[in-house]
């Protein structure tokens, strides 16, 4: 079959070989396609350019780092909020840490990746180095954080054996193969446009599953990581767990028609449509986060304290909007009482709110803005 086979192995199951990439016969790039195609390099263009519009754009882009990394470990059962998240950071006392350990793992790892592909290419070594941050130090770690699974492993309903699984990868020496296969294709040149290049390396891996853990996520990275190494974004902004999310038996369903039909085209359409929503979503939500942060600026004016101190605060907001009013005093150099005054003025505005109900040690949130960030969390 185009995609691999199923082979009965010595004990009895029959695992899944994928055969490697570029598909044989090529990818058909037909009408539908190539619409589909053409809509999602404009959202990512659009995109792009709102990245070269933003002010605080690092900022942004280290709150969606967050929601991704919130979402990605969602999906694998993690339970935690954004809340938590910048509790944790905060060293506020959580009762889920181990959730929340997971959330921020991926969040290191996404940052490491970013940062070694200024000067590093994809490969095995780096797709380890980013396994391992993920697991080391989580509930995965006695999963050989690193290392290429030297064991069968399978995707199932819990309480699935290898002879009722879901789909059974292909056995630990063919998975090595075929990473090493998987490695030689992303340095091959390709005529193939680049998102139909992220969507079958996307398919590939999770089809090798070559981790014991962590493959879901490892995998949803390098859709990011790749279209950045590719220069298909200049902006680290787009992140696809949230189109994951919310299509879940939609996506399992694809990658399976892929492994038993042979059918990329139909895979690849449905990659290119969540390229698409979710390069609009985030667009969408930098321009919400804009006019918000002009509303309050506005209502600051108005109530005549829109004070350089003020001012800054709302800015350090978009950095940390999950505040106390030690941190506050911190960041902007001023007296513990002007911190107090200034978190209370915003505060009387609504444009925070406190979320302690202590009389002190209060912290407060910029709610409207971890509303925007928060959709689908």
């Amino acid at each position: 079959m185009r995609s691999g086979q199923y082979i009965k192995q010595a004990s009895g199951y029959k695992a899944f070989i994928p055969n490697s990439l570029p598909p044989s016969p090529p990818i058909q790039i037909a009408d539908g396609i190539q619409h589909l195609l053409s809509e999602a390099d404009a959202a990512l263009g659009r995109l792009d350019m709102m990245g070269y519009l933003v002010p605080n754009l690092d900022y942004i882009i280290a709150m969606y780092v967050r929601k991704e990394a919130l979402l990605s470990s969602q999906i694998e059962g993690t339970q935690a909020s954004l809340e938590d998240v910048f509790d944790y950071e905060s060293d506020v006392p959580i009762s889920n840490t181990d959730d929340v350990k997971e959330v921020v793992h991926y969040i290191q790892a996404l940052n490491h990746g970013m940062e070694r592909l200024k000067e590093f290419p994809m490969s095995i070594r780096l797709i380890k180095e980013i396994h391992e941050i993920l697991l080391s130090g989580t509930r995965g770690h006695e999963k050989n954080p690193g290392e290429l699974r030297k064991s069968q492993n399978w995707i199932g309903s819990p309480g699935s054996t290898l002879s009722n699984a879901t789909f059974v990868p292909p056995p630990p020496q063919d998975a090595m193969d075929a990473m090493s296969n998987l490695e030689k294709y992303l340095h091959a040149d390709s005529d193939l446009p680049r998102l139909i290049n992220c969507a079958l390396i996307h398919y590939q891996f999770e089809t090798i599953h070559p981790f014991l853990d962590g493959n879901g996520r490892v995998g949803r990275l390098l859709i990011t990581f790749f279209l950045y190494w590719k220069e298909a974004l200049n902006y680290p902004l787009l992140y696809l767990s949230l189109y994951f999310k919310l299509h879940r038996q939609e996506y399992y369903d694809r990658l399976n028609l892929v492994r038993d039909k042979g059918d990329f085209e139909q895979w690849i359409a449905f990659f290119l449509k969540g390229i698409t929503w979710t390069a609009d979503s985030a667009v969408r939500t930098v321009k919400a986060i804009l006019l918000l942060q002009e509303q309050h600026k506005k209502i600051l004016i108005e109530k005549k304290v829109s004070t350089p101190h003020a001012i800054a605060l709302l800015d350090y907001l978009i950095q940390k909007p999950h505040v106390s009013i030690a941190e506050i005093a911190k960041r902007l150099d001023v007296s513990y009482s002007t911190a107090k005054i200034l978190a209370k003025q915003l505060h009387d505005f609504e444009i925070l709110k406190e979320v302690t109900g202590k009389k002190r040690d209060k912290r407060y949130t910029y709610w409207e803005y971890l509303a925007l960030l928060s959709e689908g969390t």
